[in-house]
């Protein structure tokens, strides 16, 4: 059986939320319809039937995204009713999951065209209860945050696996002696490099606001921050001495991001050309109260599998879940060039929803490819509970 190419002919994303924001008032369901619907009116040439399935992660799934959230997208989106659609989670690589999961799809026959995508709002993720041993227990019962980091831990789990995220960019910090001045540094950086691209139009051609909402770009990027006003915020995790603070971490937030995927018959039905083609991905696992470092290998296998290496990476979209996990992880690949890491501002300021951080990253490397006409690129996650997952791409 010979394996087919795939190609990303377009990748679209909702402009990224803030906690409590603008797009809190939006289910996650209706965000992730919203993008699947602008995929296919950007392509009209596409019959909509032609969609084989559609895949979508979501890290939650305990409030308005549960029954399966992508099937639920397909038909909010006014789909035909004859295109199914599947949820994967992977928790923060639950998006690049799903476009993984589709080009594989493709690549060994089982479809010709797909839409993959993830989806999170963290500003609606519900308060849960769980079910009581007996029914009417007299004594208060406990609610549990389902928006980030664990929750009914089991307790079998050893307790430095169960770290909070925070904690465990601490240790990373600590692995790689990377200290509070420079997690500010590249957060700054981060926002810089973001309102520069919106600025300059860049990603004009891949955000599409949701009608209703007065949002049109990332709402977490601060354009006037200053290393004065990041070096004044407290430590998040350790009071005494800690390094990692809500100014070098990744805010809470809300959106979508959807990508079409085709092979050579869905190309020419398209009647577009390709933003990228995708070359090979990897996952890996890793000591979870070290999740942050879980990108190292996977990126390493992802790059052998592809045939290449660091020096063809023309652009390297990196989750900056915390600076300190980036910047520990660009310390075990000392061969990249950090120029080409997040040239367009990456998730400190752009923001993590977590299902949806991993399509938007692989659809800003393809949109930055097909800019430049050609070359390699390369989307990676770390991922809470210790795995790594990278894409890689060319053109």
């Amino acid at each position: 059986m010979s394996i087919r190419d795939v190609y990303i002919v377009d990748a679209v994303r909702t402009p990224i939320g803030k906690f409590g924001g603008a797009l809190s008032s939006v289910r996650p369901d209706d965000l992730a319809a919203h993008v699947v619907r602008a995929l296919v009116d950007r392509t009209p040439d596409l019959d909509p039937t032609r969609v084989d399935d559609v895949y979508f992660g979501d890290a939650n799934g305990a409030g308005e995204d549960n029954r399966d959230v992508a099937r639920m997208a397909v038909l909010l989106a006014g789909l035909p009713t004859s295109v199914p659609g599947v949820t994967v989670n992977r928790l923060c690589g639950s998006g690049l999951e799903a476009v993984i999961q589709a080009a594989r799809a493709i690549a060994l026959g089982d479809a010709s065209v797909a839409i993959a995508g993830g989806v999170e709002s963290m500003s609606r993720a519900p308060w849960v209860l769980q079910k009581p041993e007996r029914a009417f227990p007299a004594g208060h019962q406990q609610l549990h945050s389902t928006t980030l980091g664990w929750r009914m831990t089991n307790p079998r789990m050893p307790a430095e696996w169960t770290v909070s995220l925070g904690e465990g960019a601490e240790l990373v910090a600590d692995k790689h002696a990377i200290g509070r001045e420079q997690q500010d540094a590249f957060a700054l950086a981060s926002h810089r490099k973001a309102a520069e691209a919106w600025a300059k139009g860049l990603y004009d051609g891949e955000v599409v606001p949701y009608e209703g909402v007065e949002l049109v770009r990332d709402e977490c990027i601060r354009d006037s921050t200053s290393p004065e006003a990041l070096a004044k915020l407290k430590p998040s995790f350790r009071p005494d001495g800690g390094t990692v603070t809500a100014g070098n971490a990744s805010p809470l937030n809300d959106g979508a991001a959807a990508l079409l995927l085709v092979d050579e018959a869905g190309l020419r039905e398209t009647g577009r050309e390709p933003l990228a083609r995708i070359r090979a991905s990897a996952v890996t696992g890793i000591e979870p109260q070290l999740f942050g470092l879980g990108p190292v290998e996977a990126v390493r296998r992802a790059l052998d599998k592809a045939g290449r290496d660091f020096s063809d990476l023309t652009t390297f979209e990196l989750n900056e879940a915390f600076a300190a996990q980036a910047l520990g992880c660009l310390a075990e690949w000392p061969e990249l060039d950090p120029a080409v890491v997040n040239p367009r501002g990456g998730a400190i300021a752009i923001g993590h929803p977590l299902g949806a951080s991993g399509a938007r990253l692989a659809g800003a490397v393809a949109h930055q490819l097909a800019a430049a006409g050609s070359g390699t690129g390369l989307a990676a996650l770390c991922i809470g509970v210790g795995q790594g997952l990278a894409l890689v791409l060319e053109r």
